[in-house]
């Protein structure tokens, strides 16, 4: 007998697999609104692909799908990526046992069988999940995947000395006491002596996790989880070519230039459920600059932004005027703000931690981020409003969203009054110089936090160097950085995916710390605990509100807004929509050419 939780997920699977079908024959043309240009130029219309589908029954097969972006991806390796644009990338070359659901809006956060027959099979005790590889799944020369290919490709993931940079949250559940060595220390001859996943045959495997987990199964979804052959794996360069096992293969990779992916012949599709691989060639083109960028995707020479987070000002001016009809005004899943390290003085104290919140101009910080469109509502809270648990702008503690939305001077110097710095006092503010609207909202605070005291410097420091920089605590202490600038999303959409990191004291680190608040609480802690193992989703999503509570109640943070983007789709391009799954993002791995002849 299985736990509601696994015959919840058997009907989730059942619905998915609904929607999949229905991807190939609903289309949401989404030319409502007037002024949207829909007609004029085979735009789908004004937010046609926000959450619904904007012109399923348009894609043709064939064609060269075209990304451009100003990033590159930290890794194509899937067990190193960790930019939220590679995940959804990587889907066209990695496959997983499981992976996010296919569909528009909140049921794309679902998740659906990939290469296994089905959802897990998961033990009365939370404990056991077993899974069986579907028919048919190959690599990219022809070869089948097996079950010790994806045991293989999840362990790597404990190679942290070679393959930094990846999410852990497989190595934490499936070895909280970190025993296992990584296959490249593996004294095993098959090196796969993880001893708490098993391959019983090529097409079983089953995972035995020491605790429960109710997120496991999310955790599986994710690129980390995606199965590398060990004769293919060329451990620190492996992401320069990896080895394909979707309908994809990479042709040509030129790091910060150009990556071209062309079709695996070998890939079959009635053995994949998820993927219909319209295109013939899929390609991304590098540039150094955003207006340059945007310029070119609006003149029709690319498809999509790769990177997802909005046309930069100039573009999303030009974009919103002439163009209307491609755009798409998600709220993602990140929220940008402004966290208090409890090591700099005084945001040791509670109350100079207050002051900050009502000395803020709410409105000022929303108008810095680009508005109420392109920048996203004011945040009142710390858990994003695709997250179960959520209670967006219900919950309001400060009144951010409202009688304090352009400040509180005088709330703001009782709290001041109370933690012992009546006159005020001075503090440094740190954001990244490679981020002109994080500037822009640092200097829209310190104008704020001006009138009631407060004098704030602003330290821009080199973005690339984040871990080494706000992510070292003793780093953060010793420049006097009470305020940092930063902003979130979630791994997978719940609590933990979200706020583990960010408020759980064991992610405290030395070095890529992200705990920058120094949340140790044991009451939070506790309710992670609680959390990892309750399986029902609404004692879930009540434990998320609890936790968001605790955090909010303490202060350590500052939000700024929930995060809005404008995002650009070409006319060429159909079959696309908006996932929660990917927090806001088109979801890259059905999207079709609406010609192949270009």
């Amino acid at each position: 007998m299985t736990t509601q939780r696994t015959s919840g997920r058997r009907k989730q699977a059942m619905a998915a697999a609904a929607v999949v079908a229905a991807l190939l024959t609903t289309a949401a043309c989404g030319g409502g609104d007037s002024d949207s240009g829909g007609s004029k130029n085979g735009a789908a219309g004004f937010d046609a692909a926000n959450n619904k589908i904007a012109q399923a029954d348009q894609v043709k097969k064939g064609g060269e799908l075209k990304f451009a972006s100003t990033q590159d991806a930290d890794s194509w390796d899937t067990t190193r990526g960790y930019y939220g644009f590679m995940w959804n990338f990587s889907r066209y070359y990695a496959r997983q046992l499981v992976t996010n659901t296919p569909a528009p809006g909140e049921k794309g956060a679902g998740v659906s069988p990939d290469l296994a027959t089905d959802v897990a099979k998961v033990s009365d005790d939370g404990k056991t999940y077993t899974y069986t590889l579907r028919d048919g799944v190959t690599w990219e020369d022809g070869k089948p995947i097996t079950s010790k290919d994806v045991k293989y490709g999840i362990e790597r993931g404990w190679a942290q000395d070679v393959l930094a940079g990846g999410p852990t949250y497989l190595k934490e559940v499936l070895d909280p006491d970190g025993k296992y060595e990584g296959p490249y220390k593996d004294k095993s001859a098959d090196k796969l002596g993880l001893k708490s996943i098993e391959t019983p045959d090529d097409k079983t495997i089953v995972f035995k996790l020491p605790e429960a987990n109710s997120d496991f199964e999310e955790m599986l979804a994710l690129t980390s989880a995606s199965p590398v052959r060990q004769d293919k794996d060329t451990k620190s360069k492996y992401g320069l070519h990896p080895f394909s096992s979707g309908p994809y293969k990479f042709e040509s990779y030129n790091p910060g230039k150009d990556l071209t992916l062309v079709r695996n012949t070998e890939w079959k599709q009635d053995s994949d459920p998820v993927r219909k691989a319209y295109p013939d060639k899929i390609s991304i083109k590098f540039f150094t600059n955003a207006n340059e960028l945007d310029q070119r995707l609006i003149a029709g020479d690319y498809d999509i932004d790769l990177a997802q987070t909005g046309l930069s000002p100039q573009g999303r001016t030009s974009a919103l005027k002439e163009h209307k009809g491609n755009v798409d005004n998600p709220v993602s899943g990140y929220i940008r703000y402004a966290v208090f390290p409890q090591s700099v003085k005084p945001f040791d104290n509670i109350h100079c931690r207050k002051a900050v919140l009502y000395g803020a101009d709410h409105v000022s910080l929303q108008t810095a981020r680009g508005g109420p469109q392109a920048g996203g509502d004011i945040g009142t809270n710390m858990l994003p409003p695709a997250v179960p648990g959520s209670e967006a702008q219900k919950y309001d503690p400060y009144e951010m969203a409202g009688a304090n939305k352009n400040g509180n001077v005088e709330k703001a110097k009782e709290e001041l009054k109370a933690c012992g710095q009546p006159n005020g006092f001075k503090t440094t503010i740190a954001v990244r110089n490679n981020k002109p609207v994080e500037v822009a909202t640092a200097e829209s605070l310190q104008a704020s936090l001006k009138k009631v005291g407060i004098e704030v410097g602003i330290d821009q420091y080199d973005g690339s160097q984040t871990a080494g920089i706000i992510g070292s605590p003793s780093n953060v202490k010793k420049k006097g950085y009470g305020i940092i600038i930063m902003g979130w999303g979630p791994d997978f959409p719940s609590v933990q995916g979200y706020g583990k990191p960010l408020w759980n004291s064991e992610f405290i680190q030395e070095s890529g710390n992200n705990n920058y608040a120094l949340i140790d609480d044991k009451e939070i802690d506790g309710l992670f605990d609680k959390y990892g193992t309750e399986l029902e989703d609404s004692a879930k999503a009540d434990i998320a509100k609890q936790i968001n509570h605790k955090v909010m109640e303490g202060a350590y943070y500052l939000p700024f807004v929930f995060e809005k983007f404008i995002n650009w789709r070409s006319s060429r391009v159909g079959n696309v929509y908006t996932s929660d799954g990917y927090s806001g993002m088109y979801d890259f791995v059905n999207i079709g050419l609406k010609s192949s002849s270009k």
